[in-house]
């Protein structure tokens, strides 16, 4: 004989007990969450990335304790589970989230954040190899509006101008001082000169640079995340390498010495680059160059300009 079973209702403290504080939030929910995120690539195929996601609501009711986190959970799960990561996607599951607060929230956010791997071909071997890219899409749904932003990350090498004169300042001396005036040049002296750490006495700092890019997108087109990486690189000249042999190196140590930048150069390049997207509202440039000589990063930011867009800062 079965014993009996009372059934018991849990209690529920955010929804029945009052906070001891009253007041409104502006966002609460969570973050790093782990999910898998799908997206489809320009050839049409879908890709699975593990992700990392943050999902808030505002609570705009000051005498409500919280929100329902557990909700917004599973409307993540249902939503980036069941099919490929789109402006579309993103603005149903902001609606689902609002939808399920009912009065509690009017304005919703969604961040995923994820590595993109594409890969590169080497700059002048057969070979090629896979770069990683950091990317965060946000997502907000305020009052019926619904925006767009992505970041991306791009790791590129610079080579400072400045070191780079003053590099050639002493080669200058160190040949004047091997080489007297008065003598004829002997052409293949010279030629074994400058292939000796002699001859080539001094070099320019590089260092290895990030510039990060926040676009605000209009919801009509997709993610243009490969695109968006492919015209910063295209800008800077000189992104890191994956697959490397020596060829590929010497490739690359001339890409360096052609394209000399400060950080306020690399700023301009890429503002250049992205000034004319259809596709971009607004963007946020911030171009830093890690230092190898100093022991702080030099940095500048460039944004597009609009009125009540991205501030500089």
């Amino acid at each position: 004989m079965q014993p009996n079973v009372v059934l018991r209702s849990m209690p529920d403290i955010a929804k029945e007990a009052e906070p001891a504080i009253a007041g409104a939030l502006d966002w609460v929910g969570m973050d790093e969450i782990a999910m898998p995120v799908r997206l489809v690539g320009a050839d049409e195929s879908v890709v699975q990335s593990a992700a990392r996601v943050a999902a808030y609501v505002n609570l705009k009711q000051a005498d409500v304790r919280g929100i329902h986190m557990s909700r917004l959970y599973l409307h993540v799960d249902k939503t980036l589970s069941a099919e490929p990561l789109t402006p579309c996607s993103l603005r149903r599951l902001l609606r689902d989230f609002l939808d399920s607060h009912g009065e509690l929230s009017d304005r919703a956010m969604v961040r995923v954040a994820f590595d993109q791997l594409l890969r590169r071909p080497a700059l002048k071997s057969d070979n090629s190899g896979w770069k990683s890219y950091p990317v965060a899409i946000t997502a907000i749904l305020e009052h019926g509006q619904f925006a767009l932003e992505m970041q991306v990350d791009v790791v590129y090498s610079s080579t400072c101008p400045c070191s780079a004169a003053l590099a050639r300042q002493l080669i200058q001396e160190r040949f004047a001082t091997d080489f007297a005036r008065a003598k004829p040049l002997d052409y293949d002296a010279v030629v074994a000169w400058l292939g000796s750490e002699q001859g080539i006495c001094a070099t320019p700092h590089s260092q290895r640079s990030i510039a990060r890019v926040r676009v605000k997108l209009a919801p009509s087109f997709g993610f243009p995340i490969a695109e968006l990486i492919d015209a910063i690189e295209g800008a800077l000249k000189t992104p890191v390498q994956s697959a490397v042999k020596r060829e590929d190196e010497q490739a690359f140590a001339l890409l360096n010495g052609s394209n000399l930048m400060f950080c306020e150069d690399a700023a301009r390049r890429v503002h250049n680059a992205l000034a004319d997207d259809e596709r971009i509202v607004d963007f946020w440039i911030r171009a830093a160059h890690l230092e190898s000589l100093h022991a702080h990063d030099a940095v500048a930011v460039a944004t597009k300009g609009v009125e009540g867009g991205y501030a500089s800062a």
